[in-house]
């Protein structure tokens, strides 16, 4: 069971409109690399985990995206409340998100624990970039410290995913479980 506090893991107050910072920003809601994917990839591969200490990992970092999701909701809809159709007409890459992009979230698993794992490794990376690559484009502070704490808490979620691989690959070894199952080579 989760418990959830109602209020955002680090506070958002953009104090000025800006639909074309809420298109840059909007990927990280439900694009390839966003927070939406990355929940859902983590809270459904601790099923086929086989170790509790990664399943809790797993369910840990899945929930945490899960308010990450709610910082990004709340970064577009605070750069989108109140505009007019003309202020979106003339942003055409707002629109063109909606359109394109909504249905693009398809969280998967592979089921096996090095591969998720590997997975999850390159899906931290993969986010860690795209909020780099949005400080690059951004210049409202009011935008800027939320990015950089969502890409520091990937940088964290990174590390912790790496210490879940060295956990595996040393219970592995430790029973030399692929000499005893071919199959896996």
């Amino acid at each position: 069971m989760f418990s959830y506090i109602k209020k955002l893991q680090y506070p958002i107050n953009i104090k000025h409109p800006n639909p074309k910072a809420a298109s840059i920003i909007i990927s990280q809601y439900g694009g390839p690399q966003g927070e939406l994917g990355a929940s859902l990839r983590y809270l459904s591969q601790r099923y086929s985990m086989p170790y509790p200490e990664l399943k809790g990992l797993l369910t840990d970092i899945g929930v945490e995206e899960l308010g990450h999701l709610e910082m990004i909701g709340t970064m577009v809809h605070q750069l989108t409340r109140n505009l007019t159709e003309d202020e979106i007409e003339k942003n055409p890459n707002f629109m063109a998100y909606f359109v394109d992009h909504t249905a693009g979230v398809y969280p998967t698993s592979t089921g096996d624990t090095i591969g998720d794992l590997n997975e999850n490794l390159a899906a931290e990376q993969k986010a860690r970039v795209t909020y780099d690559n949005i400080l690059r484009l951004v210049d409202d502070p009011d935008i800027i410290e939320p990015i950089k704490f969502l890409r520091e808490r990937e940088i964290v979620h990174y590390q912790r995913f790496g210490e879940g691989l060295r956990l595996v690959t040393d219970k592995l070894d430790s029973k030399n479980y692929y000499a005893f199952n071919p199959s896996f080579d």
